[in-house]
């Protein structure tokens, strides 16, 4: 993995693929490159590093072209060099791009050693090309070719293939990886994701599960995993380019944080009224089916699962419905007990998210009532493959250190726990009053950025730090999970979160004067405990730093250390509230260590293999 853009045009496409990579570099990635064809054989250009090393291969070696593929490689197999990057090729004849995982590479490899190909990189990638090669000097074309291929292949692909021998035909075909094609006038395109296209053409046909597609610049023609012609529906997005540009933000990383207040009022209009959850929500009919959930299971990665374990406390606590939150790469290799009446919630900001999208797979054969996705983009697999709906509307995100599709998740969980607690006798002030919460909260969200220049000035206390732990209580305790992910994912800090009753089983034997401790203290019946467990860190030197809600500020004492006060607007709210300083800090600190914000090491946005 990681991005694939490719045109077919009347028009030189170079630049287009260029820039098409340049969309997809907030995916993250370690290499580059393009091939083009060109009178009768193809030129291939690959890079180590950024779009920028390929570009400065270009300037060097011009290249033009009407048919090309090009990908941005993130490694999954063999280092990051030139020789593993992408496109991988058959001589000069054949070139192929690729995101995924081949799980039966070595097994392919072998036999293609054995029939005298010869390998030049340590990718899984490079026995496709192989394949197709072999298929197609048995008479086979392209199209066939690549159909027959990928029948031999185990695990996740989609892929780009062009050929010296059909000029002008770009051939793709995914199985577990995303693919869009791109719709134009006399000319078309695929991308693994509509951004790096939005520059041409507003007009997609997201591709099924197990499609081939052919296309030149007049025209595509589409087969099922069957092989049997298929029809697309082509539908226009209302994305706008300059919707994935930074604007005047130094990083995607911050703009996005200043826009929660916005994703969060788009994920809550036409959703709720002034005092209560609107119905149908989550798909027509979908009332029908929730009021009969007895149990729900919480399935996600990353930082959708912490939003998922928030929901798991508030759905208990809230709805009085037994909930259960897991990672999705746990979840789908077990054999979960499926209580009668159970709800299946697939969590992802992507939609593509491979564990998440194969446990949803394993989800309904395993009993479930329906499973419902909560996603931030449509005609993403998840959304495809789940019964029931609610998009989180939060608009690209292109920082890998996710944050409004974060905040928008909470809100839409929060949707549910209260769509499930109107049909399970939650009394009917209290639900209104939760409600009435939720109109407040973009208003809210304003005010906790007014924080940023306290976070930029403590922020200067951390450039030589290389741990730090967070605590939190109840829900809040999923969200010390989360800013310690955004501190270790941007600023490189190695930080650790706790249930802070945990301290005395352990974590208290790292606390001194170099370990900051930062604690999440909300205004609800677990702050004397919190307090409690504060007094341990002070009392053996720990630098800490409580992020309070405003109402309770007074309860901490000048030896607590830092004290930041904020309105969080209640139980239900505050978790959400209180993501906001802790994104802030993290941004900050990696400013400080002069990190990469928006595309920190090692670290892809979209994780479409496991």
């Amino acid at each position: 993995m990681c991005g694939i853009v490719a045109a077919a045009a009347r028009r030189n496409i170079r630049d287009i693929l260029i820039a098409g990579l340049h969309a997809l570099e907030y995916r993250g990635y370690d290499s580059a490159g393009i091939a083009l064809q060109q009178d009768g054989h193809l030129v291939r250009l690959r890079a180590a590093g950024k779009v920028r090393d390929l570009e400065a291969l270009l300037e060097s070696a011009p290249v033009d072209g009407h048919c090309g593929i090009s990908h941005t490689r993130w490694a999954t197999h063999g280092v990051p060099n030139t020789e593993n990057a992408h496109p991988h090729a058959s001589g000069d004849q054949l070139a192929l791009v690729h995101n995924g995982i081949i799980e039966n590479h070595a097994e392919l490899r072998t036999e293609l050693l054995g029939s005298g190909c010869t390998f030049s990189s340590d990718t899984d990638t490079e026995v496709m090309v192989h394949l197709i090669a072999q298929l197609m000097d048995g008479g086979l074309g392209l199209f066939a070719a690549v159909q027959k291929a990928v029948g031999r292949l185990r695990g996740a692909f989609a892929i780009a293939v062009v050929s010296a021998a059909e000029p002008g035909v770009i051939v793709g075909a995914r199985l577990g990886s995303p693919l869009v094609l791109g719709v134009g006038h006399g000319e078309n395109f695929l991308a693994s994701d509509i951004y790096p296209l939005l520059g041409e053409t507003r007009h997609f046909v997201y591709l099924d599960e197990g499609d081939t597609v052919k296309l030149t610049a007049d025209g595509y023609e589409i087969n099922d995993k069957d092989g049997q012609r298929a029809v697309r529906e082509v539908k226009e997005v209302e994305t706008r380019a300059d919707a994935v540009q930074r604007g005047d933000y130094p990083h995607y990383m911050l703009k996005e944080i200043f826009e929660q207040p916005q994703a969060v009022a788009e994920t809550l209009e036409g959703r709720i009224s002034s005092d209560a959850v609107l119905p149908n929500i989550f798909g027509v009919g979908a009332a029908d089916i929730l009021c009969k959930i007895k149990h729900v299971h919480l399935v996600a990665c990353g930082t959708s699962y912490h939003a998922g374990l928030v929901a798991s406390y508030q759905m208990e606590q809230l709805a009085g419905i037994p909930c259960h939150a897991e990672i999705a790469s746990e979840y789908r290799y077990r054999r979960p007990v499926v209580p009668a009446n159970t709800l299946f919630v697939a969590i992802s900001q992507s939609g593509e998210t491979a564990d998440t999208l194969a446990a949803l797979k394993h989800a309904k054969q395993a009993g479930y009532i329906t499973t419902l996705a909560i996603c931030n983009v449509a005609e993403s697999s998840i959304v495809r493959e789940a019964d029931l709906l609610l998009m989180t509307r939060a608009g690209p995100e292109i920082g890998v250190a996710s944050t409004k599709a974060f905040t928008t998740q909470l809100v839409a969980l929060q949707l549910l726990v209260l769509e499930l607690a109107s049909h399970n006798g939650v009394d009917k002030d209290k639900y209104a009053g939760y409600v009435a919460d939720l109109n407040r909260l973009p208003d809210l969200l304003n005010q906790a950025l007014g924080l940023d220049a306290e976070f930029a000035a403590l922020s200067a206390a951390f450039a030589d730090k290389n741990h730090a732990l967070f605590l939190g209580r109840g829900s809040h305790y999923p969200i010390a999970m989360e800013g310690a992910l955004k501190l270790k994912e941007i600023s490189y800090i190695h930080a650790e979160a706790y249930a802070a009753g945990e301290l005395k089983h352990g974590p208290l034997a790292l606390i001194d004067a170099e370990m900051p401790v930062f604690a999440v203290a909300p205004n609800n019946t677990l702050l004397e405990k919190l307090i409690s467990n504060i007094e341990e860190v002070s009392a053996r030197g720990g630098e800490l730093y409580v992020i309070a809600d405003s109402e309770v500020v007074s309860s901490f004492e000048q030896r607590h250390g830092h004290i930041i006060g904020l309105q969080t607007g209640g139980p239900l709210l505050a978790p959400v509230v209180m993501t906001i300083p802790l994104q802030l800090l993290a941004y900050h600190v990696a400013l400080q260590r002069g990190t990469d914000v928006d595309q920190p090491r090692n670290l892809a946005k979209s994780v479409t293999v496991e």
